[in-house]
């Protein structure tokens, strides 16, 4: 090159006198025709072809091509063939002499014609935004500085005559490159042919420097500035984002993992078998974490190479600032050398932020993708699992909203527990070269602090799986008091389950606290400058050894920070990817369970043994079930009705034998399952609409009276679980579900039950029986009803799972065996009552079923609808979870800091303000020690010195975390109480409006948020903001004019600040609302998951929660931080650059000291600027989990469940009276009364049963609820033993009397804890009551017995056996009033005949008020009242009823009772 530059007549390529050493620095015109000209031209050259490859595969459809490009490149080129062709003619005499500047303008012509034939290419292959050619212009322009530079110093020394064709034709060219430079900054617009998404993410559309800088999203902040963003506001996801893109390809690995593993195990011999499936368990997680990284790990890879880059830059800084400080300390440096320094350090802390920002952008995004992705795979197993009693609802919705986000975070800190080590030891090399041996101590220093941090890393990862183990359990069981809340408030168990409750949360805490108050240390400067100065007189510590050393520990400090929180984290993530693991490798219902063939005549066989799990005992044993007819099931309860239906699903274990179904399936199960949708949603259930065949669906299934009552028919939406429906009519909707599939095998699970018995007769003559619209297809109906089995084509009784008898009706009467005698029985008795409901009626004939097919309890939303005009669809009978969108009120922090107390929070300021006055101290006493004089190669008072520098170190390390942390306790503490009592106290009219997943979201997501991010929030902002003080306070000193610049940037700060946190609190408020569904559509899914399989629906489901994931996906929040990191620390940057330039404009008066501690603190302010915000932020959105928490202070509460100084006698009621007096009841204040001016004495010692009659909606139900005053009268009293009860409290009410409900609810936890939560009888009293309930020999043959394990629900009991449990209760209460609310309609009738003579005889002295479907029942009762539209119409016994000849009279008669 230096050959080539003399043939030219041009000095050397490189002379480092005319670069460096000079005051007037310059590159040699070698250089600047050479290297300037052609580093550009050989970054296009060599790396076009991999580019011109990267478009060929990557296409994206074509742009049109680009004529101003093409002109613009079309004059860049020519500019440098004139000067070529000028020079050819002006200098061919000497044509050798120019060969450097013939050569650089062809060169870079051709370049530039190659930059045009690329700019086509990409527009050929649809690239909208080049990275690769927005290099090539910018290095272009970067390189065209220096020679413009010099050409116009020149051009004004010599003027521009001598060379004017030159001059000109390089400065045209500079122009036109920095012209293509800025339409680079630029994406092209997409093509006008193109489909364009509705709300689409503009970074699709973004230029590269609109991506690197995060401008794409500076429109959503400005639309969320100006107005409240809505979800239709924000985004659609990128189609690489989506559920539906993640998670199948997610899932294929999953699947190929999974497979793989079973096609091993099966063929493995049993003990090695179960042996492999622990070793499977224990190896989950970890296979889980390697199918992650293989689909999400190259898109990971990009960011970490983002991060390793980052790293360079950050370490060049200090050795920057070395280079300044030695500036500082030469008083012949010349100025610009300080200026170039203060410029370079501004760039490097640029590049810095973009690359660490970019690194951040790409990890948040790989989390988003993991998260999604788990959330898929746990919703798809959900579907698939052998038995939901393996894992509770909370456990499930536990796994997908805190376990995903451990996982989050693993992803975003997972790089620092590698780097860190790295980082660590970069810092220690740069030390050693700065203070020589002494930086051996900062290394022992490490040594020792390094497990010194692990340890507390692990302890406190060890403290976070105990706390979230408690978390579970408190989850768990609030999951289980939400959905059997009504049955807490009939017992009033609240007070035991709210302490169970708080024995989990207070369990939480604890450990809570105790991981807070571990923190980690950090004392290198004082050991390392200690040694350094004590082991050596002459070691002098000047500004450029303390601060350039202070600058590397302030980078030591980051990663010796994050490495016990990204070990934590990971730990974290490990224990979560084990429970995710094991939950995803959980035994799987297998699909040849049951063998599915294409329909012939709708056969089903089943000929095996059968069990709920693998491990658990037969369920089932060997059937067979003909096919095309009719056929009935019946057996006593846990006889195994149920599990023979679930075994023809394919939902039971098969040991043994083999199912076949031939034909599509439609499943009705006992206990109706309903959607939170509209009714039509429910019925069509994913089908298409036909008009005829819907109609007649809801004419068989006596829905048409019902629709006629609903405010908007049949779009009118059901509350979750059907809440505004009564029992009954969930059960119809179930069976028009089934029947409008137009299925070949219809398998009805005891679908009459739930109703009344006229209606029951109604569907069973119009669907089920021999003209129903079933009538050709296969039917298999378990049933309790003995009037339909004359019908049965062919009858199977069910003995401990296996079949005793089996024939036809007429078949089992001539065998005179066990079965003829149960029919003579009660065959007679049911034959007649079927009719008995009709009857109530008057003369209404069974055809004409519409006025009595409402809901018997109609409850208070269902009430408000019909009083809605009809015609309108009318929304969720649930309130949905609302966006708060305004600002958060200024009441939420004083709430929140009134919860701590004002002498903490005054504490707390003081140990922060006390703390970082500690920290000014310490640093400015450095720069008074840097700046003093050496005195014979010494320095005086070292040791003083020394020892006044540890003393304010440890001063400052005084941690004032820890009040904030158990200040923060306190509060979370007196929160989650607050809202636990809330919820507890408030009515049941609270529960039916309010979605589960709403409550739920409540004390599980928005608890956690205030128990561990509000005070991290808050701990970051107070440190970083009195650092942040500290910093201003130190640049002010050094550089007072400083303060010219400071205060604009505060208000700028200040208004990027104001202009982010209003957006980014509505996106996060808008995604914890949007978070509430995915949770109840899980529970929903749970809860219907046989439901969903029986109907082949899964598919559908997923792409539901998708869909649901994905809108909660949209809410780019991680985003915002992007922007406002990136636009923050440019501001910090700023400032460093000012701090920088000023102290080399005060050179001459200010100390190197001074310099050093203004320019290294001022490093650190792009950092604390941006964690101020953040922090800032995440409080003001975590802050809305107390303002959600708070929200349901101010509803309706019920009245005092005691009262204090209440004479109520301890034995009270002692006689059982009970006192009706003008009583009236409404459901809510406006409407019409329910109950209207009942007047009703029962009296004591008469033995007395009260049977309670009356066509639906009569009143029944509503006297039972305002006798426990689950409603509140409207106007008059009721009396019990002559007391008032709106007088006592609710507990001291409901305690005392009884109720056997309709739903049977076991709670999970101890049989014994079922019967007696508080412990208040003995075992003794326990098994009576089980023995007089008929459970005592099946309790006894458990192995645990009374401690035997009841999942949630009671799932693993029958719905008979947790009805007895429920008799139980009631027994071992024997309280002086008992009501049943139709508490045998899950029995068996020889199970009902027990019961009731069980009743008669253990409450004979006792008031017993039976609200009755069935007329026979209630035919010995002392009295029956019978009720008409909310009036009591008649009271007395039935015979004197019968003889007066009224209502009841004719409903008996017509009954057939007479």
């Amino acid at each position: 090159m230096d050959t080539l530059c003399s043939l030219s007549g041009l000095d050397p390529l490189w002379d480092w006198n005319q670069t460096w050493y000079t005051h007037n620095p310059e590159l040699s015109n070698c250089f600047q025709n050479t290297v300037l000209v052609w580093a550009p031209c050989i970054y296009l050259w060599v790396l076009s072809p991999f580019y011109c490859l990267h478009l060929y595969c990557h296409g994206r459809g074509r742009l049109p091509l680009s004529s101003l490009c093409s002109l613009l490149g079309f004059f860049l080129a020519s500019f440098g063939f004139v000067e070529f062709f000028y020079i050819l003619l002006e200098r061919r005499q000497e044509i050798q002499q120019h060969l450097v500047f013939l050569l650089s303008p062809v060169i870079r012509s051709l370049t530039v014609v190659l930059a045009v034939c690329m700019i086509h290419w990409e527009r050929v292959r649809g690239c909208r935004s080049s990275v690769f050619l927005f290099f090539f212009w910018l290095l272009g322009v970067v390189c065209s500085l220096i020679p413009l530079h010099a050409k116009v110093q020149l051009a004004v020394d010599q003027g521009l005559s001598p060379d004017i064709v030159r001059y000109l034709a390089f400065f045209s060219y500079f122009a036109l490159q920095l012209a293509q430079l800025f339409l680079s900054c630029f994406a092209d617009r997409a093509p006008s042919g193109k489909a364009v998404l509705k709300n689409a993410c503009p970074v699709q559309d973004a230029s590269f420097l609109s991506k690197i800088l995060f401008w794409w999203f500076s429109g959503l902040l400005f639309k969320g500035y100006r107005s409240p963003l809505q979800a239709e506001d924000l985004w659609s996801l990128r189609e690489e984002d989506t559920s539906e893109k993640i998670i199948s390809d997610l899932e294929e690995e999953w699947t190929n993992h999974l497979s793989t593993s079973i096609a091993l195990g099966s063929r493995l011999p049993e003990q090695a078998q179960f042996l492999r499936k622990i070793q499977k368990e224990q190896s989950s997680g970890f296979c889980l974490l390697r199918t992650l990284a293989r689909s999400f790990g190259p898109y990971f890879l990009t960011g970490t190479l983002c991060l390793m880059v980052h790293d360079a830059f950050m370490f060049s800084v200090p050795q920057v600032l070395s280079l300044l400080l030695g500036f500082m300390k030469d008083e012949d440096a010349p100025l610009w050398k300080g200026y170039f320094y203060a410029s370079l350090m501004f760039l490097l802390s640029c590049l810095q932020s973009i690359f660490n920002h970019q690194y951040t952008y790409t990890c948040f995004t790989v989390g988003m993708r993991v998260k999604t992705a788990v959330m898929g795979l746990v919703y798809r197993k959900v579907g698939h699992l052998i038995s939901r009693r393996t894992c509770t609802v909370g456990e499930i919705v536990n796994l997908v909203s805190a376990d995903t986000q451990k996982l989050m975070d693993f992803v975003v800190y997972f790089n620092a527990v590698w780097l860190a080590p790295i980082e660590v030891t970069l810092c220690l090399f740069f030390l050693w070269q700065h203070l020589g041996p002494s930086a051996l101590a900062g290394i022992a220093t490490v040594i020792f602090i390094f497990p010194l941090n692990g340890f507390i890393a692990r302890k406190r990862s060890k403290l976070q799986e105990i706390q979230m183990k408690y978390m579970d359990g408190r989850v768990k069981l609030m999951n289980e008091i939400l959905n059997g809340i009504k049955i807490l408030k009939f017992y009033a168990w609240e007070k035991a389950f709210l302490e169970q409750v708080l024995g989990y949360r207070e369990k939480e805490l604890k450990t809570l606290k105790k991981s807070q108050i571990l923190y980690s240390v950090s004392i290198i400067a004082f050991a390392m400058f200690g040694v350094y100065v004590l082991i050596d007189d002459k070691n002098i510590l000047d500004a450029q050894k303390i601060f350039v050393s202070m600058a590397l520990i302030n980078i030591l400090k980051t990663p010796l920070s994050q490495l016990p929180f990204a070990m934590s984290t990971t730990m974290q993530a490990l224990v979560s990817l084990k429970r995710l693991g094991k939950f995803l490798c959980q035994d799987e219902l297998k699909p040849d369970n049951v063998t599915r063939e294409s329909f012939k005549s709708g056969e089903r066989s089943l000929n095996g043994t059968f069990s709920w799990s693998k491990d658990g005992p037969p369920c089932l044993k060997s059937v067979r079930v003909p096919c095309g007819s009719l056929v009935a099931v019946v057996g006593h309860v846990g006889s195994g009705k149920s599990s023979l239906l679930s075994a023809m699903l394919g939902e039971t274990e098969k040991r043994s034998g083999a199912v076949s179904v031939k034909g599509s399936v439609a499943y009705v199960p006992q206990q109706a399952w309903i959607q939170n949708a509209s009714l039509q949603d429910n019925i069509l259930f994913g089908r298409e609409k036909k008009e005829s065949w819907y109609q007649r669906v809801l004419e068989a299934c006596a829905l048409l009276p019902d629709l006629d009552n609903l405010p908007a028919g049949d779009t009118t939406e059901i509350g979750e679980k059907g809440l505004n429906l009564s029992g009954g009519q969930k059960q119809r909707v179930s069976l028009a579900r089934a029947v409008y599939r137009k299925a070949d095998v219809y398998l009805l699970d005891d679908p009459l039950s739930a109703v009344d018995a006229h209606v029951g007769q109604h569907i069973f003559n119009k669907v089920i029986g021999p003209r129903g619209i079933l009538r050709d297809k296969t039917r298999i109906l378990v049933t309790h009803g003995m009037s339909f089995l004359p019908q049965a084509d062919l009858i199977l009784v069910l003995v401990d799972g296996e079949i005793s008898e089996r024939g036809s009706y007429q078949e089992l009467l001539n065998r005179n065996g066990a079965f003829a005698d149960f029919i003579h029985t009660f065959a007679s008795s049911e034959r007649k009552e079927c009719f008995s409901e009709a009857s109530q009626r008057g003369n209404i004939t069974m055809v004409c079923v519409r006025a009595f097919i409402l809901a018997e309890k109609i409850d208070m939303q269902l009430l408000w609808m019909l009083m809605s005009p009809p015609g309108n669809r009318v929304s969720l009978a649930c309130s949905s979870d609302v966006s708060l969108l305004k600002q958060v009120k200024l009441e939420m922090y004083i709430e929140y800091f009134h919860t701590i107390g004002l002498p903490l929070i005054v504490s707390i300021v003081f140990l922060y303000a006390f703390q970082q006055a500690a920290s000014l101290s310490y640093n400015y006493w450095l720069s008074l020690w840097a700046d003093q004089p050496v005195i014979n190669g010494t320095q005086l008072n070292t040791d003083l010195k020394l020892g006044v520098y540890g003393a304010l170190g440890f001063a400052q390390g005084l941690q004032s975390l820890m009040a904030i942390s158990l200040g923060c306790i306190i509060a979370s503490r007196h929160l989650h109480l607050e809202l636990l009592n809330n919820v507890l106290h408030s009515p049941m009219s609270f529960f039916e409006t309010t979605p589960s997943g709403n409550l739920f979201n409540r004390f599980a997501k928005e608890i956690d948020a205030i128990d561990n991010m509000i005070p991290d929030g808050l701990k970051m902002m107070l440190g970083y903001f009195f650092k942040l003080m500290e910093v201003c306070i130190i640049v002010l000193m050094a550089t007072p004019f400083a303060a010219v610049i400071i205060l604009p940037m505060a208000f700028l700060y200040g208004f990027i600040q104001s202009f982010y946190v209003a957006t980014s609190c509505q996106l996060r408020r808008l995604e914890s609302v949007s978070r509430s569904p995915i949770y109840t559509h899980l529970n929903e899914t749970v809860q219907g998951a046989s439901v969903i399989r029986a109907f082949n629906e899964q598919s559908r489901f997923i792409m539901g929660v998708n869909h649901k994931v994905d809108q909660n996906q949209t809410f780019w929040d991680v985003f915002s931080c992007r922007w406002l990191g990136v636009n923050l620390e440019f501001l910090g940057n700023g400032i460093v650059l000012a701090a920088s330039i000023l102290s080399v404009m005060a050179k001459g008066t200010l100390s190197p000291g001074m310099v050093g501690l203004a320019v290294s603190h001022s490093l650190q302010v792009t950092g604390f600027l941006s964690w101020i915000v953040r922090s800032w932020t995440d409080v003001e959105n975590n802050i809305v989990s107390v303002e959600r928490v708070k929200e349901y202070a101010d509803t309706p509460k019920e009245a005092a469940w005691t009262i204090e100084g209440s004479s109520l006698p301890p034995s009270w009621p002692q006689k059982g009276t009970i006192e009706f007096h003008d009583y009236g009841l409404q459901y809510r204040k406006g409407l019409e009364l329910a109950l209207k001016g009942i007047s009703v004495h029962i009296k004591e010692r008469e033995k007395v049963q009260i049977g309670i009659v009356g066509r639906t909606g009569a009143g029944k139900s509503s006297l039972a609820l305002g006798i426990f005053r689950i409603l509140e009268a409207a106007k008059g009293q009721i009396f019990i033993d002559g007391i008032n009860i709106a007088e006592i409290g609710l507990h001291d009410l409901r305690s005392r009397i009884t109720i056997i409900p309709q739903d049977p609810v076991l709670f999970s936890g101890s049989l014994r804890m079922n019967l007696d939560p508080f412990d208040a009888y003995t075992d003794e009293d326990v098994w009576n009551a089980l023995e007089l309930a008929h459970l005592k020999n099946f309790v006894s043959e458990l192995p645990d017995k009374l401690n035997h394990e009841c999942s949630e629900g009671g799932e693993n009991l029958s719905l008979g056996q947790r009805q007895l449990v429920c008799l139980a209760r009631a027994l071992l209460r024997k309280t002086k009033i008992l009501v049943l609310d139709e508490a045998t309609a899950a029995l068996d009738l020889e199970t009902d005949t027990l019961i009731q003579s069980t009743i008669r005889s253990q409450f004979e002295d006792c008031a017993v008020l039976t609200i009755a479907h069935r007329l026979n029942t209630i035919m010995d009762y002392t009295k029956v009242i019978v009720m008409d539209k909310g009036h009591v119409v008649e009271m007395d016994s039935p015979s004197n009823l019968i003889a007066k000849r009224g209502q009841f009279y004719y409903m008996c008669r017509e009954a057939g009772l007479l």
